[in-house]
C-alpha cells in the first residue's frame, strides 16, 4: 500500500485528492509543521528536501507534486484521473502544472518563504507585498489563455483540476479575491462538489 505524507493548508492536497479520484490503496499521514515535523530525522530519510508532498510506493520514494500526480494518473489509466494515451495531450497537462509549480507556487511562497531568497527584513517584506500583485497575474494569465472549462483541460477531468483547486485556495489568504477569475471561481467550486474533495478535506480538518 502506498503512503501520501501531507500537510493542510499545503501543495499536498492535490496529490491527496488524486489518489482518492483514482481509487488507490493508500494511506494519508499528516506532518505537522506546527511542530517542525518536516525536519525530525524520521521525515528527512523519506523525504531530505524537508517537503510535502511525498509518496512512498513499492518501488521507492516520489516527492514534487507534478511528479506523483503524473505517477498516479499514469498508475490508474481507467479512473477519472487517468492519464490521456495521446503524448501531446499528457504533454499539455504538465505544461500546465508545470506552470503552478515553477511560477504560481513562487510567487505564493514569497509571502511566507521569503527567507529562501533574501536575508534583509525590508527586502523580504517587499517580495510579501508583491504576493497579491503576482498571484493577480498568474490568475489573470491561467482565466484567459491556459483554462479552457469546464475542466482545465476542457471536457475532460485530469490531473490539473485538483492542482489547480490547491492554488486557487490560496487566493484570498494571497490578498486576491478568486471572483476576479469566474471561470476558475466556478471551477473551484464544481471541484468543492466532487465526493473525493469533500472525503480529502474533512480528513485534512481532523
Amino acid at each position: 500500500m502506498m503512503k501520501l505524507y501531507f500537510s493542510p493548508g499545503s501543495c499536498s492536497l492535490a496529490s491527496h485528492i488524486a489518489l482518492e479520484e483514482a481509487g488507490a490503496a493508500y494511506e494519508a499521514e499528516r506532518v505537522d509543521f506546527a511542530q517542525q515535523q518536516q525536519r525530525s530525522p524520521d521525515f528527512l530519510r523519506i523525504n531530505p528536501k524537508g517537503r510535502v508532498p511525498a509518496l512512498v510506493t513499492d518501488h521507492g520514494v516520489i516527492t514534487e507534486s507534478p511528479a506523483i500526480l503524473a505517477f498516479v494518473s499514469q498508475s490508474f489509466p481507467d479512473t477519472p484521473i487517468g492519464a490521456p494515451k495521446d503524448p501531446f495531450a499528457f504533454a499539455r497537462i504538465q505544461s500546465f502544472n508545470a506552470y503552478l509549480c515553477s511560477t504560481v507556487h513562487v510567487a505564493h511562497a514569497h509571502k511566507r518563504r521569503g527567507s529562501r531568497w533574501a536575508d534583509d527584513p525590508a527586502v523580504i517584506e517587499a517580495m510579501t507585498l508583491k504576493v497579491a500583485s503576482n498571484m493577480g497575474d498568474c490568475f489573470e494569465l491561467i482565466e484567459n489563455t491556459l483554462f479552457s472549462g469546464p475542466w482545465v483541460m476542457g471536457e475532460t477531468y485530469s490531473i490539473a483540476d485538483p492542482y489547480l483547486f490547491t492554488f486557487t485556495g490560496w487566493l484570498e489568504g494571497d490578498g486576491v479575491d478568486p471572483r476576479r477569475f469566474p471561470k476558475v471561481y466556478a471551477h473551484s467550486q464544481r471541484m468543492a462538489e466532487r465526493a473525493a474533495v469533500k472525503k480529502v478535506l474533512s480528513v485534512a480538518a481532523g
